[in-house]
């Protein structure tokens, strides 16, 4: 029988994992944490899968191998990403199992190629596959019907951040990540053509909020794969208080970890404004010429209450593909091969999906 096991199994995205692939009936799980009553304690939760608690460590090699071994699929939900990078796809991929990240990002990918292990002939490693990034850069391709002359991105609302997530976002800066303020303009990414959008209003979102540019590394990505002229990228916040939090720590410099409090409060500050929400939000225009129809949606909206929570969403649809043989070995970004259309006919049907638009 197929045995899947699922790391950071008792985090938020982790126990969402756990909820689909037992409702999606794919197999045994395993259920991994550093908490062993905590991952035996989402096993109970459960009592209709067969699931199997079991204490494991990232940064113990030989307690990863033990866990992984065995597995036909590993899905790690555990972090700080920019710490795992491609540690734990090699000691899954070793194992002979495929390899499934809830985050992760190029930065992961790069070093996992830098050193391709030969397991990667046969087997995948599917990184970001998430919210974002993950469905930030998948579903915009339901837009491209056709050439596109601009494309919109906004993502972002009121969520919790924890400890963990906190660390990411304040290290998850430079080339390999994004750039502050560019567009992706005819072929290129153009730095400083941006400034933020302050107090506006966006289709999705809960009142007035604070759009800041930045070109990710996904996005850019996407623009060179559906040649689109134009594309903007913009993290929204509901409050200017996450911003001003990164921007005093990136100032102060020093180490992460104590910054950490600061964001995590900003974080706290937007959901006590509007109520926890996220919303993606992706607007296109045509190039000139191309004809208008029902076939051609030029809005594609998203919300959700939980991006954390629907993060696991994606990566349970992820291991289903894989199962399903859908994905090619090798490593590669969820975003470039899932199928945006399926993806987004299965979200709509989630209960942790509240909006889900495409016209």
């Amino acid at each position: 029988m197929t045995v899947i096991g699922v790391l950071g199994g008792s985090g938020t995205v982790g126990r969402v994992v756990v909820d689909r692939l037992t409702e999606y009936g794919l197999g045994r799980l395993r259920v991994g944490g550093r908490d062993l009553d905590r991952a035996a304690a989402v096993c109970r939760a459960f009592p209709q899968a067969t699931a199997e608690p079991m204490r494991v460590d990232l940064h113990d090699p030989q307690n990863l191998r033990e866990f992984c071994t065995g597995c036909d699929v590993v899905v790690n939900c555990a972090g700080p990403s920019y710490q795992v990078l491609d540690a734990v796809a090699r000691v899954a991929l070793a194992a002979g199992a495929h390899y499934v990240d809830a985050a992760g990002d190029l930065a992961a990918i790069d070093a996992l190629e830098s050193a391709p292990p030969p397991e990667l002939d046969e087997r995948a490693a599917v990184f970001s596959a998430g919210l974002m990034p993950g469905l930030s850069g998948l579903l915009p391709r339901l837009l491209a019907t056709g050439p596109l002359a601009r494309l919109d991105v906004y993502v972002g609302g009121a969520a919790r951040i924890g400890e963990l997530s906190a660390v990411d976002a304040l290290l998850t800066r430079g080339p390999q990540f994004g750039t502050a303020l560019a567009v992706w303009r005819d072929g290129r990414i153009v730095p400083g053509a941006l400034a933020p959008l302050r107090a506006v209003t966006l289709p999705g979102f809960r009142g007035r909020v604070h759009a800041w540019p930045f070109l990710s590394v996904e996005t850019a990505r996407l623009a060179a794969d559906l040649g689109v002229g134009e594309l903007r990228n913009y993290t929204v916040y509901v409050t200017e208080a996450i911003p001003r939090a990164l921007a005093a720590a990136w100032a102060d410099g020093g180490p992460a970890e104590r910054h950490v409090p600061a964001v995590v409060a900003a974080a706290d500050a937007d959901i006590a404004a509007t109520g926890p929400y996220y919303t993606l939000l992706f607007q296109a225009v045509p190039a000139p010429g191309q004809p208008a129809g029902p076939d051609r949606p030029r809005r594609l909206l998203l919300q959700t209450p939980d991006s954390y929570a629907l993060s696991g969403v994606v990566a349970a649809i992820t291991v289903g593909e894989l199962l399903e043989g859908r994905i090619k070995p090798g490593a590669r970004a969820a975003a470039e091969c899932l199928d945006a259309a399926d993806v987004f006919a299965r979200l709509t049907g989630d209960p942790l999906v509240t909006a889900a638009e495409l016209h």
